[in-house]
C-alpha cells in the first residue's frame, strides 16, 4: 500500500477527530470527568486560535516576507484584531443586535476580505511589497478565524446550554461539497472552471457539489432546529464559495511559487491548505447570519 496514502488517511482521521472534539459537545463529554472546568467553548476557542497562529506563520513563510518590521508586525496586529473578537466571544456579544448600525465595523471587515481576494487575482503585484503582504496576511488569515468565533451560540449562565453546532456543520458541508464536486467532476467533468489556477476543477463538478450539498443542507435544517439561519441557504453558500476558497489559496501559492502552505499534516500540507474553503466560507456565512438577523 502507498505510504503517502497511509499518511493522508491517518492524518485525515486525526484532523476530523480534533474538529469534532473541539466544535461539538464531544470534547466536554470526554474530558469533563477529570477536567470539569474545561468547557466546550474553551476547546473551540483554543482550536480556532491554534489555526490562526499556524495560519499566520504559514502565510508569512509562503509570501516570503523580508526580515523587515512588517514581518514582525504581523502577529501583534493580528493579536489586536483577534482580541477584539475574543472579548465579544466570551461576552456573548455576537449577532445580538437588530440594527444595521451595530454591524458597521463587521461589514467593513467583511469588505476588506473581498478587497484582499480581488487584489490577489487582479493586482497581485501589490502583494510583493512588504506593507501589502502585512495587510493581506492580517485580513486573509485573521478575520475569518475571528468571525468563526461568532458563528456558534453558547451560554456560561445556563450550564445546560452547550455550544451549538454551526461550525461543525459548516465543516461537514465544506467536506461534503469538496467530495461531491470531486466525484461528479471525476466521472462527468469536461469543462474546466479555472484551468490556469486549478486544472482539476470543472463546471460539472461544481454543479454536482451545489446540488448534493443543498440536499445535505436540507437534512441539517430538518434535524438541527437550534442552529442559526436556514441551512439550505448555508448549504448553497458553501457549495458556491468553497471552490472559491480553494482557488484563492491556489492563486496565492501560484503567485509566490509555493507548492504547499506547510507540512503540519502529512500528506495534506498545511493548515491553510486544509482550511482554504473554511477561510472564505466563514465570512460569507457570518454575513448571511447578519442579514438573516436584520430581515
Amino acid at each position: 500500500m502507498d505510504k503517502n496514502f497511509i499518511q493522508r488517511t491517518i492524518s485525515g482521521i486525526i484532523y476530523v477527530l480534533v474538529i469534532a472534539i473541539c466544535t461539538t459537545p464531544l470534547g466536554e463529554y470526554l474530558f469533563g470527568s477529570f477536567l470539569p472546568q474545561l468547557k466546550q467553548q474553551y476547546l473551540f476557542y483554543g482550536l480556532m486560535t491554534f489555526f490562526l497562529v499556524v495560519g499566520l506563520y504559514e502565510c508569512i513563510r509562503m509570501m516570503k516576507f523580508d526580515n523587515s518590521i512588517y514581518k514582525w508586525l504581523v502577529f501583534p496586529v493580528a493579536a489586536i484584531v483577534y482580541y477584539r473578537f475574543t472579548q465579544r466571544f466570551f461576552h456573548h456579544d455576537f449577532l445580538n443586535s437588530y440594527s444595521i448600525h451595530n454591524y458597521f465595523s463587521e461589514i467593513l471587515a467583511l469588505g476588506l476580505i473581498v478587497i484582499a481576494v480581488v487584489t490577489l487575482f487582479k493586482y497581485s503585484r501589490e502583494l510583493y511589497f512588504e506593507n501589502g503582504k502585512l495587510i493581506f496576511t492580517v485580513v486573509y488569515v485573521t478575520l475569518p478565524f475571528a468571525f468563526s468565533l461568532g458563528l456558534p451560540k453558547f451560554s456560561t449562565v445556563d450550564p445546560g446550554k452547550t455550544l451549538t453546532l454551526e461550525v461543525f456543520m459548516l465543516f461537514v458541508l465544506i467536506w461534503s461539497s469538496d467530495t461531491f464536486a470531486y466525484l461528479t467532476g471525476k466521472f462527468f467533468g469536461k469543462h474546466k472552471m479555472a484551468p490556469r489556477i486549478s486544472t482539476k476543477k470543472t463546471w460539472e463538478g461544481f454543479a454536482g457539489g451545489v446540488v448534493l450539498t443543498l440536499v445535505l443542507g436540507f437534512f441539517v435544517e430538518q434535524h438541527f432546529a437550534d442552529l442559526r439561519g436556514n441551512w439550505m441557504v448555508v448549504g448553497f453558500l458553501v457549495s458556491v464559495f468553497a471552490p472559491l476558497g480553494d482557488l484563492v489559496e491556489s492563486q496565492l501559492k501560484r503567485s509566490f511559487a509555493v507548492k504547499d502552505s506547510g507540512n503540519i499534516m502529512p500528506g495534506h500540507g498545511g493548515v491553510l491548505d486544509r482550511l482554504d474553503s473554511f477561510i472564505i466560507c466563514v465570512p460569507v456565512v457570518y454575513l448571511y447570519f447578519i442579514l438573516e438577523k436584520l430581515v
